[in-house]
C-alpha cells in the first residue's frame, strides 16, 4: 500500500504542474475573451464577432497601456491610486504583495528589471537576493562614499519582499539564472535549481 501511494504521489507531482499551468492559461484566455467580447459587441455587431477577437483585443489593450504608462500624467495617476490603496487595511497588504510580484516581470527598464543574483551573508546564514540597481549616487554621499547596490530580497510564497541598500563588497554574485533563483526563493527552497537537485551554485560555507 505504501509503495502504491508513493507511485501515485510521484504521478501527481509530475502531472500537477503541467495541469495547473494549462488550466491557468485556459482560464486567463477564456476570462479575457468573455470580458472583451462584451466590449467589442458594443462596437461590432454580435453576428460579426469571431472567437479569438477578445484575446486579440486584450493584447492590444495591454500594448497600448504599456506604451503610455511612462507618460507623466499616467505615472502620477498610478502614484495617487497607490497612495489611496495604501490607506486601506488588508487591501494595502494584498495590493502590495501583488505589486511586488508583478514588478519582477521584465519591463525593459533597467531600474526595474532584476539584473543579477547575489547572496548576502548574515552570520552563518545566507539570504538570496536580486540586484535591482548597481548605482546609487543619491545614497552614497550619505554613506560616506561607499559604493552601494539595491538588493531585493523576496519572501517565500509570493508574500512581498524587502529591498536593502548594501555595500557592493557585502554581496556575492552567483552564476545562476534569475528565473531559477526566483523559483528557489519563492518556494521556500523546495525547488531544485540544478540537475539532480543541487544547490544551483550557492557559494561554499
Amino acid at each position: 500500500m505504501k509503495r502504491l501511494t508513493t507511485i501515485l504521489m510521484k504521478g501527481l507531482a509530475a502531472v500537477l504542474p503541467i495541469g495547473l499551468t494549462i488550466y491557468a492559461v485556459w482560464w486567463l484566455a477564456t476570462r479575457a475573451e468573455g470580458l472583451m467580447r462584451g466590449v467589442i459587441t458594443l462596437i461590432v455587431p454580435a453576428q460579426d464577432y469571431r472567437p479569438g477577437m477578445g484575446i486579440l483585443a486584450g493584447l492590444a489593450l495591454l500594448f497600448i497601456i504599456g506604451s503610455v504608462v511612462n507618460a507623466y500624467m499616467v505615472r502620477r495617476a498610478i502614484s495617487v491610486w497607490e497612495e489611496f490603496l495604501g490607506r486601506i487595511p488588508l487591501i494595502k497588504t494584498v495590493y502590495g504583495a501583488v505589486r511586488d510580484v508583478t514588478r519582477l516581470l521584465p519591463s525593459g527598464e533597467r531600474r526595474r528589471d532584476l539584473q543579477s543574483v547575489v547572496v548576502w551573508r548574515v552570520g552563518e546564514a545566507r539570504m538570496l537576493g536580486f540586484i535591482t540597481r548597481d548605482d546609487l549616487p543619491e545614497l552614497e554621499k550619505q554613506a560616506g562614499g561607499i559604493d552601494l547596490v539595491a538588493v531585493y530580497f523576496p519572501l517565500s510564497y509570493m508574500l512581498g519582499g524587502v529591498t536593502l541598500y548594501l555595500p557592493k563588497t557585502a554581496v556575492e554574485h552567483l552564476d545562476m539564472p534569475v528565473e531559477a533563483a526566483m523559483r528557489l526563493a519563492l518556494t521556500g527552497g523546495m525547488a531544485t535549481t540544478a540537475p539532480g537537485g543541487g544547490d544551483g551554485g550557492l557559494p561554499p560555507r
